[in-house]
């Protein structure tokens, strides 16, 4: 039995303690023996009221709940795993952290570097498992007490700098690197954990490290609101109207002639908005990209893209963000007639549509510019756009429309074919509008890699919302993890108006089943997360209905391999892990689904025609 602290403790310690004050507020931990040491510390932690603790059993569930706790607070929440297939579950999260931008630390326990290559047990190649993805990686050696009893000070190990280093290149610092995965491999021997008559002593530090850590996310806070609305930069390279010229003295084109649209993607968020606000120019804004809200947002920018008097004259695009959702953009920024300006803050890999695009740092409007001067421009699109809305609302209630214009020659016209409205079967257009309808600013809304997200980006109409979805990699795993993540870290918002809100999510049967060991939730006392899984039951991938591939595949082929159909059964799925349950089948149970509050966990299964 340890009589003394062990120097894994000590070093766990002072290794977490220096990602707190830091601003660290979540600790993701995954049960395990290499990683004790760790996780003990982190319990400390929380004990101590410096951090939030969430424990999970599965390290691929783990490690996309902490990316939806970073996506939610821009924190990264540092995931404790042990040694062995551990590490590889996390690799998932890691790479849809990577491109998706999203800071995320794994901190994973491992065997001593002389036990590897010899086949000793839970011990395999697993430092580096990120590869170029990573934006640090190290592999540290067993700690161990100096002469002076206290951790060795090698420079390249000591706990205080590697959390320092950690937490900056998790989000994109020193330089211009965007946020991403950052892995600490901790070799450790034995005594594997002990703290012995240093708790009080541990306690004391984590509040102290609490305190700081509280005031570095409020500096935070406060440098991130007096920002400009798009980096400023010195280089000559920030766009003046639109577009720099290269060539002149350092000056500007300022021709407002180009027809120029505005492209915002996944990320985009405020300052596309912004942008295309003071220009005066259409927004084609994705509806996971934060952007889709204001009076230039254009709802059917897909369609109007292929229409030859429309989109077939645009000159110039404007891209923020990274663009997944569609075929049309890519089409767009590609031809050779359109000027592609991608606007990038960070260096590394950039959003590349076309081989002539200029990647600038940032984007602003001349002052003095007119937005009035595109007002013709600007016009067309929106005419167009709610032409395109009204056909498709008339498309939806024929009935009801019928009944409106006869409802003078027929009493009862009106009621009853209101009354056969509400008994329609729900489809996918009206299962993801009415959600989105029902989403409040202050809720959280939660996108799946599925059919059901292209489908909502034709048709939701302008409105302000937070939404969230993995569109890095655009993969359905982890996709409930990711939303329980948000729904977690929203609840604790310091605003309480938005701390209030519920966190909807919008998933397939597939992308549900894919993730189902997720639905298991920890017990206190941990948080109970209010969050509405709105599962769009079609009973396989239906996404592949609309490729080539099931044009030119036998039929029993395409079901079997690319659809492949499922049976299973969510109401039992949902009973088991302990999750609320609703079935809506009809327009009318799904309109009064979103009338009642959410408190906590539900499940909602909505069979689609």
């Amino acid at each position: 039995m340890t009589r003394g602290p062990a120097p894994a403790s000590v070093f766990a310690v002072e290794l977490l303690a220096g990602l707190i004050r830091r601003g660290v507020s979540d600790i993701v931990v995954c049960p395990g023996s290499r990683s004790q040491a760790l996780a003990l510390a982190a319990a400390a932690a929380e004990e101590a009221g410096a951090i939030r603790l969430h424990v999970r059993v599965d390290e691929r569930s783990a490690a996309f709940f902490a990316l939806g706790l970073a996506r939610e607070t821009g924190m990264p929440a540092p995931v404790i795993v042990t040694s062995g297939t551990a590490v590889a579950n996390l690799a998932p999260a890691a790479f849809e952290a990577h491109e998706g931008r999203v800071p995320f630390i794994a901190l994973t326990a491992d065997r001593p570097a002389a036990l590897r290559g010899t086949r000793s047990n839970q011990t395999t190649t697993q430092f580096d498992m990120f590869g170029s993805a990573a934006r640090l990686s190290l592999d540290v050696a067993p700690p161990t007490f100096a002469a002076d009893g206290d951790i060795g000070r090698d420079p390249a190990q000591d706990p205080g700098r590697l959390a320092a280093r950690a937490f900056a290149a998790a989000l994109g610092f020193p330089g211009d690197m965007p946020a991403g995965p950052v892995q600490l491999n901790l070799q450790f021997v034995e005594p594997l954990s002990g703290t012995a008559g240093f708790e009080r002593m541990i306690a004391e530090g984590f509040a102290a490290a609490g305190e700081e850590g509280a005031e570095a996310r409020a500096n935070a806070a406060r440098n991130a609101a007096l920002a400009p609305g798009s980096a400023s930069r010195s280089d000559g390279q920030s766009f003046e109207t639109y577009l720099p010229d290269p060539g002149g003295d350092g000056g500007y084109i300022h021709s407002d002639d180009a027809l120029t649209v505005v492209v915002a993607g996944s990320g985009a968020g405020d300052e596309a908005e912004a942008f295309a606000r003071d220009a005066g120019l259409p927004l084609l804004a994705e509806v996971v990209s934060g952007s889709r809200f204001g009076r230039e947002a254009i709802t059917a920018y897909a369609s109007l893209i292929d229409a030859p008097d429309i989109g077939g004259l645009t000159e110039r695009a404007i891209v923020f963000g990274h663009p997944t959702l569609t075929r049309q953009v890519p089409a767009l920024l590609g031809r050779d007639d359109v000027e592609v300006v991608v606007v990038d803050p960070h260096s590394g890999d950039h959003y590349a549509p076309a081989a002539g695009a200029r990647v600038v740092p940032s984007a602003v409007v001349a002052e003095g510019h007119d937005p009035r001067v595109h007002r013709r421009w600007l016009g067309v699109w929106v005419a167009a756009d709610r032409e395109l809305q009204r056909e498709r609302s008339t498309v939806h209630e024929p009935d009801l429309d019928a009944a409106r214009e006869t409802g003078y020659k027929e009493r009862n016209a009106y009621a009853r074919a209101e009354v056969a409205v509400k008994r329609e079967p729900v489809t996918r257009d009206m299962l993801v509008e009415t959600v989105w309808r029902a989403t409040w600013p202050h809720d959280r809304l939660v996108l799946a890699a599925s059919r059901l997200v292209r489908v909502l980006d034709g048709l939701a109409p302008a409105r302000k919302l937070t939404v969230h979805a993995n569109r890095g990699l655009a993969g359905i795993d982890g996709t409930i993890a990711t939303a329980l993540g948000v729904a977690v870290a929203s609840q604790v918002d310091p605003d309480p108006a938005r701390a209030a809100g519920t966190t909807r999510v919008v998933i397939g049967d597939l992308a549900l089943l894919h993730d189902a060991g997720s639905l298991l939730l920890p017990e206190e006392p941990e948080l109970r997360p209010r969050i509405q899984l709105v599962v769009g039951n079609d009973g396989g991938g239906t996404i592949f209905d609309n490729l080539e591939v099931a044009e030119t595949t036998p039929p029993e082929a395409f079901e079997r391999v690319m659809r492949t159909p499922r049976k299973a059964d969510l109401a039992a799925l949902a009973a088991a892990y302990g999750w609320e349950y609703h079935l809506v089948e009809t327009r009318g149970e799904l309109e009064r689904l979103f009338t009642a509050p959410v408190t906590g966990p539900t499940l909602v299964e909505v069979p689609l025609a």
